[in-house]
């Protein structure tokens, strides 16, 4: 545990607590909310092909994902650390030119 708290840059315990439930609390929720978004856009499991409704079911849980995991980890008091997360992920998904004049 000691190696994930540096590589986070955490020092305690217990934030590194919340961040773990943060992260389950989070992918539950985004797997739960995007089960009506599927039925919403006609893409039901039992009308559906599996070739079809589990594909468009995870290139929906992703996003829903990363727009909730600020969200939640707000909600728990670890905004600062999951927007950063967030940072580094959209850059690494693409979306760099909108945070080049922030530092690393």
């Amino acid at each position: 545990m000691n190696k994930l708290k540096q590589k986070w840059g955490i020092t305690s315990n217990w934030q590194l607590f919340i961040i773990l439930v943060v992260f389950s609390v989070n992918g539950s929720l985004a797997v739960k909310l995007a089960q009506p978004l599927t039925h919403f856009i006609g893409v039901d499991r039992e009308t559906a092909s599996p070739w079809l409704y589990w594909p468009v079911r995870v290139m929906l849980i992703f996003p829903i994902y990363q727009f909730l995991l600020v969200i939640v980890g707000t909600l728990f008091g670890q905004h600062q650390f999951f927007w950063k997360m967030e940072k580094k992920m959209l850059k690494r998904i693409g979306f760099k030119r909108f945070f080049k004049d922030e530092e690393k």
